[in-house]
């Protein structure tokens, strides 16, 4: 799954960032994902919770529930995270994971997507693809169907993962090293635009019934890859779809990790628990993007937000505190092992964290093991943190809504992935009690704009990829658009 780094933050295992005075003036709307995930529910315990409904994660009727309840409350996407492997590092094997249900089972997301395209008119759909183990030319042939499917809704979150038994599990004796992964991933890349971007010219499909033609020849053209990583002699198996390339998701957060997100993402997924380090990350990634010759306000940053509301903030500090009780730290401390790759059942749980090299996601360990004021965070910290989810905001609709307005305004961030603790409940809860609040301040829509998810996300008439995007250099001549 997707999780943001966790950066430096104040002593304790919880914290509430409410406190932060209320903003101003918002320059811009609230962008919103939700996040969820095909398995057990998205943090370790909670799925314990009675109103907790993520045990119906194999059935269809709860995901088009969801999409329903979502496209409700103007939500722009889902965000569907997923893994192939299992979290085997926590004690060197993976009973703990299968005993708490951590991630596991889960299922492939992308088969929910079609259904939840039916029930729905404007909520767009991301899911993980992990390119580490995805062959470029099949996975281009499934994200254009899915493109096609749900009317150009669709979106990839380009990950190149993290488990080294995903990598076992397709072969390997291990995963690649971190900064070689998102060096093939590069590679990956160039070949999925020359699939989505080069194999068809705009106007090859010509449906002459009369002719008895459907598509002119001349204008689909070979694709011809030979590189470090992978070769390709084919034609793209579909026709463009209408997006052609999907809206593209990235979360890399290590230096390496920005880079590519620099180049190749349209929305940026990050961590951050205090306002000044996520001002700083997204400064950062726009200077990455204008560095590439992208105008850095293509790239929308979104950072992770957990919200328990209630009609008071007492009340929603009560429903927070009943939330912990369910807190599985078994659970929770086999999932941040699996994050870190280093197996925590061997640590004291209550001594400080020092930092140490990692194979895995290395901005999670970066973030985790930096000081804060002078004093350093424990195991049982870092677990508890993990185990409610991303940081937080707890209060009444007026509250949450102050608090959302300041991290806008605070930070450059454009919008959120909304992280649940239990599911649907939080969502209804943010969507009957939330989105009104930040609509009557003008904080967020009122109405869908038309189009795809990219013309939805960046304005009519956008729906391919734009001219300064890399992707761009591989269209033919014919189909080169502005």
């Amino acid at each position: 799954m997707w999780t943001p780094a966790l950066p430096p933050a104040q002593p304790g295992p919880i914290e509430s960032l409410s406190s932060s005075p209320k903003a101003t003036q918002v320059k811009k709307q609230i962008r919103l994902n939700a996040i969820d995930m095909m398995c057990m529910g998205c943090t370790p315990g909670i799925w314990r919770h009675p109103r907790d409904q993520s045990a119906g994660y194999t059935s269809l009727r709860y995901w088009t529930d969801l999409a329903r309840l979502l496209e409700r409350g103007k939500f722009d996407c889902l965000f569907l995270p997923d893994i192939f492997g299992v979290y085997d590092v926590y004690r060197g094997g993976p009973e703990s994971a299968f005993q708490h249900a951590v991630e596991f089972p889960v299922c492939d997301p992308m088969m929910t997507v079609p259904a939840m395209a039916l029930v729905t008119e404007h909520l767009g759909f991301g899911v993980t693809g992990t390119i580490s183990y995805e062959a470029p030319f099949s996975f281009a042939r499934r994200v254009s169907t899915l493109d096609h499917l749900t009317g150009g809704r669709f979106a990839w979150n380009i990950v190149t993962g993290y488990l080294s038994s995903a990598a076992r599990a397709f072969g390997l004796k291990d995963q690649l090293s971190h900064d070689e992964r998102y060096d093939r991933g590069d590679e990956f890349m160039e070949v999925m635009y020359k699939l989505w971007e080069g194999s068809w010219e705009d106007d090859a499909v010509v449906r002459d019934k009369a002719a008895g033609v459907f598509a002119d020849p001349a204008k689909i053209h070979r694709i011809q890859h030979q590189g470090r990583w992978f070769e390709l002699d084919a034609y793209h198996l579909c026709e463009p779809s209408p997006q052609r390339t999907p809206v593209l998701f990235q979360a890399g957060a290590s230096h390496r990790g920005r880079d590519f997100a620099a180049t190749h993402a349209e929305c940026v997924f990050i961590g951050g628990r205090k306002r000044e380090a996520v001002a700083k990350t997204v400064a950062d990634l726009r200077h990455r993007a204008a560095a590439q010759g992208r105008d850095p306000a293509s790239v929308l940053i979104f950072g992770a937000l957990s919200v328990i509301v209630d009609e008071s903030d007492a009340l929603a500090q009560a429903k927070l505190e009943d939330y912990l009780r369910h807190v599985d730290l078994e659970g929770s401390l086999t999932l941040i092992s699996g994050y870190a790759g280093v197996d925590f059942s061997t640590y004291d749980l209550d001594a400080p964290l020092v930092h140490f090299q990692s194979n895995a996601i290395q901005s999670f360990v970066n973030g985790f093991t930096s000081t804060d004021s002078g004093r350093q965070r424990t195991v049982r910290e870092l677990a508890m943190r993990a185990a409610i989810g991303a940081p937080h905001e707890v209060g009444s609709p007026q509250t949450i809504a102050d608090a959302m307005e300041a991290w806008i305004d605070e930070t450059g961030l454009d919008g959120f992935n909304l992280v649940y603790s239990i599911t649907p409940g939080d969502f209804t809860d943010f969507v009957d009690l939330v989105v009104p609040e930040l609509q009557r301040r003008g904080a967020y829509k009122t109405e869908y704009a038309g189009g795809t998810f990219r013309e939805k996300l960046f304005g009519q008439g956008r729906s391919k990829l734009d001219t300064q995007h890399p992707a761009a250099k591989f269209r033919h001549s014919r189909t080169h658009q502005p």
